[in-house]
C-alpha cells in the first residue's frame, strides 16, 4: 500500500483514512443506508458478509448458493430448495430451514421484489425450505438470488422483523460499521466455502467522483467502483492501477410522466425521444461506443430485439410532431399551447456522476426543440417520492436489468403496470398480460420481441444510452473483477500481488 494522501485530499473526503497495511480498501459512491438488506443489501453482498439462496455466474446463469439445488411441482405452485448442509452465521449458530423461511418472509414483507412474487408461503420442511405460490412463477429462483433476499441470522432481527445487525454467512464477518461512509470486516475463519484471501477490508462510501479517482491514482483505495468517464481517461495512463470495463444490462433512461398534460400523448413522448442525440450524448460525455436505441443491449440477448425500428435523432420531425399537437414558439422560442409553456423539470441525482452531466446536455438538446427544461438534481430517493405523490414529471436514472439475472422480473415491477423506477401514468393492457404470462413461464422469444415493440412504440420511458461499468483496481491487487450484474467484486478471490 502507498502512503496516506494530501491532507487536500483527506480534507476532501472528510472521513477516516483509507491505506492501511494489509487491508484492502474498497471505494464506492453508495452510502450505507442501514444494515437491513431492504437498505443496503447491494453494498453487503459485494462485500461478501452475507448470501442469498442462489447466486448467478457472469453470464446470468442461476447457480447454488445456500441452496445446493431446487425443484418445482408439475403445476409450477410449489418451490423446494435444499439447503447447504453445515453452514454457520457469524454468530455461531447454524443456519436452519426455519432461519431462512423467516429471513426471506422478513425480505418479503418490505418493498422490494419478492413482494411483487405470488407467494402464499415460505416455511420450513425439514432440512429444506418451501415456497407455495398462487400462481406459476417462473423467475422464482432469480428473485432469490437479489440482494433484498440475504438471509441473516435469527439474532440480526428485530421483534418488527427489521434487521438491526449484520450477522450473515458470508466469507467476511462485519466488525465495525459507521453509517453512512464506513464498514471494516474480517475473514470469518467458520465459512463453509473457500476462505478469503485477505484478512482484513473495508468499504468506504465517497460520492465525489474526483475524489474516489484520486484515491485510486494514489493508491489510497485498492478496488475503486464506478468511475467518471473523465477520471476512466486518466486512470487508463497511470502507473499502478489497472481499469476494468464491462458492458452491463443498466440503461441510462428518462422516465416519463404519461399522466401530465404536456405528455400523455404518445407522440410528444416520441418528440422528446427524437430530440436527443444518443451517439453524440454516449460518445462525447459518456466515453461509451454507442447509444441505446432500444431499452436493453445486445447482451441481454433475449430481450434485444433485432430487427426492432431504432430510435432516431431527428429535430425537425419532432418539431413538427409538437406543432401537429398544437404547440406553436413564443417570443423566446419556448413552445406554448393553450397558454401554458412547454416547460418541464428533470429530476436525476448525483450518485453516479455521470447523470447531472447528461441531463444538462439533454436538457440543451429538448431546448433545441422549443422544451424549456429545468435540473433538479438531488437524492436519489425523490424519484420515487415524486412518483408517487404525482410530482415527478421527467427523471433522468440509470435502470439496473441485472436485480435478478433475469430481467422479467425487473419489468415485471417497472411496467406491468408501472412502478417507481419505470412507467408513470402509463398502461398498456397488452403489454401487461404478455409479460405477467412470460413470468408464469408461458410464451418464449415471440412474446418478448412483441413486449419490446409495445414499449419502444409507446415510449413511458425514453432510453438514452447503454452502460458500461467500470472500476480502477491497484496492480498489486489480484483476483478482481466487475460482475455484469453487479452482485460481487470477487473480494474472497482477491490477494496481494507478491513483489
Amino acid at each position: 500500500m502507498r502512503p496516506f494522501l494530501t491532507l487536500t485530499l483527506a480534507a476532501l473526503i472528510a472521513s477516516p483514512a483509507l491505506a492501511t497495511e494489509g487491508v484492502l480498501d474498497v471505494v464506492a459512491p453508495f452510502e450505507i443506508k442501514g444494515t437491513d438488506p431492504s437498505t443496503s443489501g447491494n453494498i453487503m453482498i459485494k462485500m461478501e458478509l452475507a448470501e442469498t439462496l442462489v447466486n448467478a455466474d457472469p453470464d446470468g446463469r442461476l447457480t447454488p448458493g445456500l441452496a445446493t439445488e431446487w425443484q418445482v411441482s408439475d403445476d409450477g405452485l410449489s418451490w423446494l430448495f435444499r439447503l447447504r448442509q453445515g453452514v454457520t452465521f457469524h454468530d455461531g449458530t447454524p443456519l436452519t430451514a426455519q432461519a431462512v423461511a423467516d429471513a426471506l418472509a422478513h425480505a418479503r414483507a418490505k418493498p422490494g421484489l419478492l413482494d411483487t412474487a405470488p407467494i402464499t408461503a415460505i416455511a420450513p420442511e425439514g432440512d429444506d425450505v418451501r415456497i407455495t405460490l398462487s400462481q406459476p412463477f417462473a423467475p422464482l429462483p432469480a428473485f432469490l438470488s437479489e440482494y433484498r433476499a440475504l438471509i441473516y441470522a435469527p439474532a440480526a432481527y428485530d421483534a418488527q422483523g427489521t434487521a438491526t445487525q449484520v450477522i450473515g454467512t458470508g466469507p467476511y464477518r462485519l466488525t465495525r460499521m459507521q453509517e453512512p461512509l464506513r464498514l471494516e470486516a474480517e475473514r470469518f475463519d467458520g465459512y463453509w466455502g473457500q476462505p478469503a484471501r485477505i484478512a482484513q477490508v473495508t468499504y468506504q462510501a465517497v460520492g465525489r467522483a474526483e475524489t474516489r479517482a484520486l484515491l485510486a491514482e494514489s493508491g489510497d483505495a485498492d478496488y475503486v467502483f464506478n468511475l467518471d468517464p473523465a477520471s476512466v481517461a486518466r486512470l487508463s495512463g497511470v502507473a499502478g492501477v489497472e481499469v476494468l470495463s464491462v458492458p452491463v444490462p443498466r440503461s441510462l433512461l428518462v422516465k416519463v410522466n404519461a399522466g401530465h398534460p404536456a405528455l400523455s400523448d404518445p407522440q410528444a413522448r416520441r418528440a422528446l425521444s427524437l430530440a436527443i442525440d444518443r451517439q453524440g450524448l454516449a460518445q462525447a460525455i459518456l466515453r461509451y461506443p454507442t447509444g441505446a436505441d432500444q431499452l436493453f443491449p445486445p447482451s441481454v440477448a433475449d430481450w434485444h430485439v433485432e430487427g426492432l425500428e431504432p430510435l432516431a435523432h431527428d429535430p425537425e420531425a419532432a418539431r413538427a410532431i409538437l406543432a401537429d399537437l398544437g404547440w406553436q414558439p413564443g417570443p423566446d422560442g419556448i413552445l406554448t399551447r393553450d397558454g401554458e409553456r412547454f416547460a418541464l423539470t428533470l429530476t436525476t441525482y448525483p450518485d453516479r456522476p455521470e447523470l447531472p452531466l447528461s441531463a444538462a446536455v439533454i436538457q440543451q438538446m429538448l431546448a433545441q426543440i422549443g422544451v424549456e427544461v429545468t435540473i433538479d438534481s438531488t437524492n436519489s430517493s425523490e424519484i420515487p417520492v415524486r412518483h408517487a405523490d404525482g410530482t415527478l414529471d421527467l427523471a433522468l436514472l440509470a435502470r439496473n436489468f441485472a436485480l435478478v439475472p433475469d430481467p422479467i422480473g425487473t419489468i415485471l415491477t417497472d411496467y406491468a403496470p408501472g412502478g417507481d423506477w419505470g412507467a408513470m401514468g402509463w398502461q398498456n393492457d397488452a403489454f401487461t398480460a404478455l409479460i405477467r404470462d412470460l413470468a408464469a413461464g408461458q410464451g418464449g422469444q415471440d412474446q418478448r420481441d412483441q413486449a419490446m415493440a409495445m414499449l419502444q412504440a409507446d415510449l413511458p420511458v425514453i432510453p438514452v444510452a447503454w452502460y458500461q461499468q467500470t472500476a480502477a483496481v491497484s496492480t498489486g491487487v489480484s483476483g478482481a473483477v466487475i460482475d455484469p450484474f453487479e452482485r460481487t467484486i470477487g473480494l474472497s478471490q482477491m490477494d496481494w500481488v507478491q513483489p
